[in-house]
């Protein structure tokens, strides 16, 4: 059965980074026939049109408790849950809710604001993850019912732009088949990007 993914958008703007995260998991939740929804969306957000065009995303500017006043179907990945996910989880749920902060560092516990509206919880682990990866994750638990620890990780990845510069993400991706992290498509680019400037804001 075809599942929803959820962010709540709790901000009133949206970064470079997390408008790639998020087109990445529309792309990826099109491709398994599912849906990926932004709950909670400010009216006045302005969403680029490459994301707000993408294939099975859709946009909504209630809240998920709205959308789904039914919460036994709705399942929320909470970093403070006590069950970790299963790929029998499947069958429980049909969304899965995920607070949007899940790639913040250190890790903000905003996902409380919506542990408190009563959904039940399910964890990915003790690592902190990127909100696409927390995605993927729950993708491949739940569709390509796979368990957590049949996952391969990578923990903290390195990014080498040149013989001096490198940064280190401190988060947990799912390892490619190159064996580097999965990520989304120009993000290691942004990423980049961001190091030169930081850089230059030294000198």
């Amino acid at each position: 059965m075809p599942k929803t993914y959820i962010v709540e958008h709790l901000d009133p703007e949206l970064e470079a980074w997390s408008a790639l995260e998020y087109a990445a998991i529309a792309r990826e939740s099109h491709a398994s026939n599912s849906t990926f929804m932004l709950s909670s969306v400010p009216t006045t957000l302005v969403l680029p049109n490459k994301l707000r065009d993408a294939e099975g995303f859709v946009v909504s500017h209630e809240s998920v408790e709205s959308l789904y006043p039914d919460k036994s179907k709705v399942c929320l990945l909470d970093p403070a849950a006590t069950t970790e996910l299963a790929p029998e989880d499947g069958k429980k749920f049909e969304v899965f809710l995920f607070g949007g902060i899940l790639g913040d560092d250190p890790p903000r516990d905003r996902t409380s604001e919506l542990r408190k509206k009563g959904f039940e919880g399910r964890r990915l682990g003790p690592v902190q993850m990127t909100t696409d990866t927390a995605v993927r994750v729950t993708r491949l638990v739940v569709e390509g019912k796979k368990a957590l620890e049949g996952i391969e990780w990578v923990d903290n990845p390195e990014l080498k732009f040149g013989k001096h510069e490198s940064t280190t993400m401190p988060f947990r991706y799912v390892k490619a088949q190159n064996g580097g992290p999965v990520m989304p498509e120009g993000m290691i680019d942004l990423i980049k990007d961001d190091a030169a400037k930081g850089l230059d804001d030294l000198l």
